[in-house]
């Protein structure tokens, strides 16, 4: 069976006042001093913000309890510098983000100017395959799948003290970046590695790292890594993202090995359908992969599970994945959830407050 890893980046803030807070640094030392055997958290671009990573796992149930004790970690060595950790994509308060003290960080901020403002929070989800050509063909094959899985994840309603109207205006923000979104078809590992090394030779971006491709091949570990979800404001979403990705993966590994040619939908149509799942979330209307008509969300969302039924089976994920879904499709995401709060208490900072309770349930 096929490992899945997440990583997840997790906001810090103020616990009283609910406004993000700059000790990154800090919270990851600290991390270091007590787990010196594996580095569980680390920085990112912005010092408001701070990323873990799980081990690769087989089961759902050890996935999830794994997320959750990161979380509570987290949690806690925040806690311990007078701060606290919430699951939200983007900061309902007003920020100006501050960057990184590494070299690397400090070029992306010469390079790309007011880009790298965008304090935005994701989780990816890393897959195994079994080599370079298996991992392009996957690629090739899930990419209209891929706005499915930011609709279901969608947690960043709120852009600097505004309602954006959009569920995931993360996802949004993150296509500022040159090298960020949907892709070509590949058609071969050889085609894949030499577009990259196209990219990084026309010296716009640093290195493969800067390679923001919706889904690509993780540089250090033998998977693809997809990369459109939001962070989820319950571990229990990102569970059920993780286990998606996991079935779309096999799914397209299965038609790559039967001969089944990828859907040769353009970029243009697939950047559609990234804002369109941006937009409404699983709440109204998203396009359908295979025609990129408009349909209903909850349509959508069965034509993705139906498209990875059997993997889904085989794997022991479909009851889960059931579930997630319909209770994602009757609640709502993390956006709805923020929005909600927004409109009881009139309170961004109530709602970072109750996120960050939220954050370790």
């Amino acid at each position: 069976m096929r490992t899945v890893g997440v990583e997840e980046e997790l906001l810090l803030v103020d616990p009283e006042t609910g406004e993000p807070q700059a000790l990154s640094e800090a919270v990851v030392a600290r991390a270091a001093r007590e787990d010196v055997d594996r580095e569980v958290f680390e920085k990112e671009l912005h010092t408001q913000m701070v990323e873990f990573a799980t081990s690769p796992r087989s089961v759902m149930a050890d996935l999830g309890a794994e997320i959750v004790r990161c979380r509570k970690e987290a949690a806690r060595h925040a806690g311990d510098i007078g701060c606290a950790v919430a699951a939200i994509a983007t900061s309902p308060l007003p920020v100006s983000p501050s960057i990184g003290s590494d070299d690397r960080y400090r070029w992306m901020a010469e390079q790309f100017g007011i880009t790298t403002n965008g304090l935005v929070l994701g989780c990816h989800v890393h897959v195994s395959v079994g080599s370079d050509e298996e991992g392009v063909a996957v690629l090739d094959r899930i990419r209209p799948w891929l706005p499915v899985l930011t609709a279901l994840s969608a947690n960043s309603p709120f852009w600097q003290g505004r309602d954006t109207r959009y569920s995931s205006f993360r996802s949004r923000v993150w296509q500022r970046w040159p090298s960020a979104g949907p892709t070509e078809v590949f058609g071969s590992a050889e085609g894949y590695h030499r577009r990259v090394a196209e990219m990084v030779a026309s010296g716009v971006i640093l290195d493969e790292g800067m390679v923001y491709f919706d889904a690509r091949l993780a540089r250090r570990y033998p998977t693809v890594e997809i990369r459109v979800a939001d962070v989820c404001l319950h571990a229990g979403s990102t569970v059920l993202i993780a286990a998606l990705c996991r079935a779309l993966v096999e799914t397209a590994a299965r038609e790559w090995r039967a001969g089944r040619e990828p859907l040769a939908h353009s970029v243009s149509l697939l950047r559609l359908a990234a804002w369109q799942a941006a937009r409404s979330g699983p709440a109204q209307e998203l396009l359908h992969p295979a025609t990129m008509r408009r349909l209903p969300a909850a349509a959508v969302v069965r034509a993705l599970v139906g498209h990875v039924e059997e993997a889904l089976v085989e794997s022991g994920d479909v009851d889960l994945v059931h579930a997630g879904c319909a209770e994602s499709l009757r609640l709502g995401t993390g956006a709805r959830v923020q929005r909600q709060l927004w409109e009881r208490t009139g309170s961004l900072r109530d709602v970072v407050r109750e996120c960050v309770r939220r954050t370790q349930e």
